[in-house]
């Protein structure tokens, strides 16, 4: 199952891992998306981008009409939701002009912790 991590982690914990790969020639395991700070990964994933996310995934290759139609939404409303997503790095164009949300399951990690 390939999985996609969106986790909380500051700037040099992410470059670091980055700089790892980089020097040992050797990628990472799985896929992760970073984010600076908790608000800004809810900017990114709001709840009907989650429910885009659930609609896409396992779906292959689909039109932004046709995401719009499974999700009962406004084609206007859902590119914008898929644009936000594509320039986050959890969607991606697919080779047909669609999208693609190229994973089985999204795994979301943070910390919240006393000041």
């Amino acid at each position: 199952m390939k999985t996609v991590v969106l986790d909380v982690r500051a700037r040099p914990d992410a470059m670091a891992d980055f700089t790892t790969a980089w020097n040992t020639g050797k990628p990472q395991r799985g896929t992760r998306i970073s984010f600076a700070a908790p608000e800004l990964l809810w900017q990114v994933l709001t709840a009907r981008r989650w429910q885009l996310l659930k609609i896409l995934c396992g779906a292959g290759e689909v039109s932004i009409r046709e995401a719009a139609r499974r999700a009962e939404r406004d084609v206007k409303a859902v590119h914008g939701d898929v644009t936000a997503l594509l320039h986050a790095g959890v969607l991606e164009h697919g080779p047909g002009g669609g999208i693609i949300f190229p994973y089985d399951a999204v795994k979301v990690e943070f910390l919240l912790q006393a000041a």
